[in-house]
């Protein structure tokens, strides 16, 4: 057998049943695909291989594994797996901000590979989308600061987050009437346990677990994540998060401040050259479902900072936002020969 042997952790969820498409779709070079997921799925087939459980022993013999499950099980089974030989990357949040784990984005900041220790971090779905036009802008003008919106899909929660909105929807379009002049009656007609509030017909500002100065856990992780893929330490960031009734695509809006003054039509050339990325006037989160692209449109001159440009931006979150990441991870480490742990020291 040639290639390389690859575990997929997590490959009966939304985002792991995407690896194993984009591996395949993308001809990586893996002689064996092993699909690993709960007990409670080990045994069943799954796109001709048999599903495995996590113990000890199926971990063994692996060149690659790619993660997509919590940052708990992530934290106890990635080194299980690195110390087994494997190179790890991994989609939780477990390991982003290990100062020993490089935090990647293919076209943003690869040299990070060079010096791993056996685990790589995927980034949150929502900095994997943002860092794209950042960094393109940041290397023509001097990226200092940036306040966005983002307006993340059902999905961004899992195939139970889409679920939700999906079983919401119809009980809710029987009444149109109602959704425009009750609509607190409308809401309680449905339950919520995924989202914060009822997300069909409506818009929750709140997405994740809120800390102590006011803003979520969500909040934060694209604050310092942010600024470990594009290695600005010193970026100020601040963030809102907003999940909209859209299936999968997540949307930012953008303001960033640079260095220097802005010219318009030299931004446009910089995002349209950048890898990963499309000009699109008006980008919208349907247009891009299923699409690898990031979209970028919109983009302005601020109307009173010359230092100053807004964006609008679109990705899809279970793509570029999590399983096509990782597979390009896995396509750079094997392009430079790095397919091989190192043991933390």
């Amino acid at each position: 057998m040639t290639g390389y042997r690859v575990a997929v952790v997590g490959a009966t969820g939304a985002v792991g049943t995407e690896m194993l498409r984009q591996l395949r779709k993308r001809n990586f070079p893996a002689g064996e695909v092993v699909p690993f997921a709960s007990e409670r799925s080990a045994g069943r087939r799954l796109n001709g291989a048999i599903v495995q459980a996590l113990t000890p022993e199926t971990i063994r013999g692996f060149d690659l594994a790619l993660f997509s499950m919590g940052g708990a099980r992530s934290k106890e089974w990635a080194p299980q797996f690195r110390d087994a030989g494997a190179v790890v990357v991994d989609n939780s949040s477990g390991w982003r901000m290990d100062p020993e784990v490089p935090l990647v984005v293919s076209e943003v900041n690869p040299d990070a590979l060079n010096d791993h220790r056996g685990i790589v971090a995927n980034p949150n779905c929502v900095a994997m989308v943002l860092v794209l036009p950042l960094r393109a802008l940041d290397q023509v003008f001097g990226l200092e600061s940036t306040v966005f919106s983002s307006y993340q899909a059902a999905g961004g929660a899992g195939q139970k987050g889409m679920d939700e909105l999906a079983q919401q929807v119809p009980v809710l379009a029987l009444d149109v009437d109602q959704l425009a002049t009750d609509g607190s009656a409308a809401r309680r007609k449905v339950q919520h346990a995924i989202h914060e509030d009822t997300l069909a017909f409506n818009v929750v500002p709140l997405l994740g677990d809120e800390e102590d100065n006011g803003y979520t856990d969500e909040e934060m992780k694209l604050k310092w994540e942010s600024r470990k893929i594009l290695g600005l330490p010193e970026l100020r960031v601040s963030p809102t998060c907003v999940r909209v009734p859209v299936m999968v695509g997540h949307s930012i809006a953008v303001r960033a401040t640079f260095r220097d003054p802005v010219d318009v039509d030299a931004a446009l050339r910089a995002l349209d050259d950048f890898p990963g990325m499309v000009l699109d006037h008006v980008p919208t989160p349907l247009e891009y479902a299923g699409r690898e692209e990031v979209a970028v449109g919109r983009v302005r001159a601020d109307l009173d900072d010359p230092k100053a440009l807004n964006f609008f931006v679109v990705g899809d979150n279970l793509l570029k936002g999590a399983a096509l990441n990782t597979v390009q991870i896995a396509e750079t480490l094997h392009a430079r020969g790095l397919v091989r742990a190192r043991a933390a020291v």
